[in-house]
């Protein structure tokens, strides 16, 4: 069904909609009651069949949006959970509150943003508009940054998942932060796409990411290091249930009650929150690439603040805690930045490039891995770097961006671009891994090598080998 283009904040005709809405948040007080729940289920049906029917379907009111969103939070039921996630995902689809449009013009695309019309999150002065159905106690429920970064902070802390009510708690809290993710996104992708044409910061500037990172209530340094032992840890569930998976097991297909009651339901959750955190990470760094474009062209000021690049600050946090760095790189596997994080990491270690202002341009100057993997080829080059960094750093990091490589020649987006960070041929880059493993273990004889990173050097090897056959 294509996405409808009016005005999300438009009321449903039915009127008796908005009685229900304010009805069921008016009795939000009553816990455990089987009407309540009867009544929150009637109403998300009821929001569905007026912002779906096949016949004269209308956008949800601003009231609307919000009981769902409000059931969402406060329900103690997994089946309501789940029904007013897709729900709120179904509606931001159909009625998007940032899009695109041909104006038949010389632009070509005209960005559209509906800005009355509801969000989750809760950003600017703080004040929700009275002519939109909000007010100071209804705008509770809605994130704000710091109480965005507060449900980063509470899905880390470790908490006791013997029971339903806190494997219900844990699952909300992932499909919260999945439902936020994507709204970011609905909201940068349209601005991604204009951007590009007109290289207009202010359209990047008045987005929902970057208000939301910008704002001194969000504490961006912790957000991001929450946001790294999330993405780690959401990465070690998904890998354990996998091995679970495997396991054969005589019971049947469970239903959704049935996963209520086993609180299995948080870890088919875990895979859908791995994904977007990397889509959140890979937002931030596209982001900070186009503000630091906008810094280099004159067009920001002042106005515009100061934040530390996401990189810098996932650099850091993998150089302080190594134990990161191998299950971070496993994790996120978004080839292009991920080559990025490699080469930057690097860069610490392999020689100092020219000092970067604010309004110069040294893209041309940046680490390739040709260049690092020619800092491998003899054992006294070797040595130098690994005093600086470690042999079982440098071996685990060539060996991430060997698979970057690999993965490039399957996958066509960004391959290009990449591909420059790569600055060789993947026969040229094999045969210089091979060279670069064995100066490290001439440099530190007793180096272990993980399974990822002998699947790397057989690779590389077996390549090689077909290469030389080729060529002959």
């Amino acid at each position: 069904m294509a996405a409808s283009r009016a005005p999300a904040a438009a009321a449903a005709t039915d009127g008796g909609m908005e009685e229900n809405a304010m009805a069921i948040l008016d009795s939000c007080g009553i816990k455990d009651s089987h009407d309540l729940h009867e009544d929150r289920a009637a109403f998300l049906e009821a929001v569905r069949s007026a912002c779906f029917a096949a016949d004269s379907p209308s956008a949800p009111s601003w009231r609307m949006y919000d009981g769902v969103f409000q059931i969402l939070q406060k329900c103690n039921s997994l089946d309501l959970a789940v029904a007013s996630f897709h729900l709120l995902i179904e509606l931001g689809k159909q009625y998007p509150r940032t899009y695109l449009t041909d104006s038949g013009g010389h632009q070509s695309l005209v960005l559209v943003v509906v800005k009355e019309s509801w969000l989750p999150f809760l950003l600017g002065n703080g004040a929700v508009s009275s002519e939109i159905g909000g007010n100071a106690r209804s705008s509770d429920h809605l994130f704000d940054p710091a109480k965005f970064l507060l449900l980063v902070e509470m899905m880390v802390e470790p908490s006791n998942a013997a029971d339903d009510e806190n494997g219900i708690k844990a699952a909300k809290n992932m499909m919260i932060l999945q439902y936020l993710v994507n709204t970011l996104e609905a909201d940068f992708v349209p601005r991604h796409v204009a951007y590009k044409e007109s290289l207009d910061w202010v359209i990047f500037r008045e987005s929902l990411l970057n208000i939301l990172l910008g704002s001194r209530k969000l504490v961006f340094k912790s957000f991001v290091k929450n946001c790294i032992y999330l993405l780690i840890n959401q990465y070690h569930h998904e890998a354990k249930d996998a091995v679970e998976d495997s396991i054969p097991s005589g019971g049947e297909a469970k239903s959704a009650s049935d996963i209520d009651s086993s609180l299995n339901y948080s870890s088919l959750e875990s895979e859908r929150t791995l994904v977007s955190l990397r889509k959140l990470f890979v937002m931030v760094m596209k982001l900070d690439s186009i503000r630091k474009e906008a810094d280099t062209l004159g067009l920001t000021s002042r106005a515009d603040g100061v934040r530390n690049p996401i990189m810098e600050v996932i650099l850091d946090e993998l150089t302080y805690n190594i134990s990161y760095l191998s299950p971070f790189l496993l994790a996120f596997v978004e080839w292009k930045w991920k080559l990025e994080i490699i080469l930057q990491y690097f860069s610490k270690y392999c020689g100092k490039g020219p000092v970067r202002t604010r309004r110069s341009d040294n893209s041309q100057q940046d680490l390739k891995l040709d260049s690092v993997l020619s800092s491998f080829l003899t054992a006294t080059s070797a040595k130098g770097i690994v005093k600086k960094m470690g042999a079982e750093v440098a071996q685990l990091l060539l060996s991430h961006a060997y698979q970057v490589c690999l993965s490039v020649q399957d996958d066509s987006s960004d391959s290009t671009a990449t591909s420059e960070k790569i600055g060789a041929t993947l026969g040229e880059i094999s045969g210089n891994l091979i060279f670069a493993f064995q100066n490290l273990s001439k440099v530190s004889p007793n180096i272990p090598i993980s399974p990822f990173e002998k699947q790397a050097l057989f690779t590389a090897a077996t390549l090689t080998r077909k290469l030389k056959k080729v060529g002959r």
